[in-house]
């Protein structure tokens, strides 16, 4: 099962330089250990005790996971997984 993840910049030094790289997994969790296996170190900046990072947002085809099923979250085979790292800020 091909997964395209697409990888922002901050992590990018995980997957030597990709924008995108290739995972496999029935869910989140499975193609998070997979890119881990993968590209070793991606996991920890990803996940916090199994559960996604407070400022890593993580969207399936355009749907925000926290909205779905969060980790557990299941995929198919040609789906689009972007990691996005949470912005913070704004004027005062």
């Amino acid at each position: 099962m091909a997964i395209e993840v697409r990888i922002p910049t901050i992590l990018r030094t995980y997957t030597d330089g990709q924008k995108a790289v290739e995972g496999a997994g029935s869910n989140l969790e499975e193609l998070f250990a997979d890119l881990d296996a993968r590209h070793p170190g991606i996991a920890a900046r990803l996940l916090d005790a199994g559960e996604l990072r407070r400022f890593v947002n993580v969207y399936l085809n355009d749907e925000d996971v926290r909205f779905l099923d969060g980790v557990t979250t299941s995929l198919t085979d040609g789906d689009s997984v972007t990691i996005l790292p949470a912005v913070a800020g704004g004027s005062r």
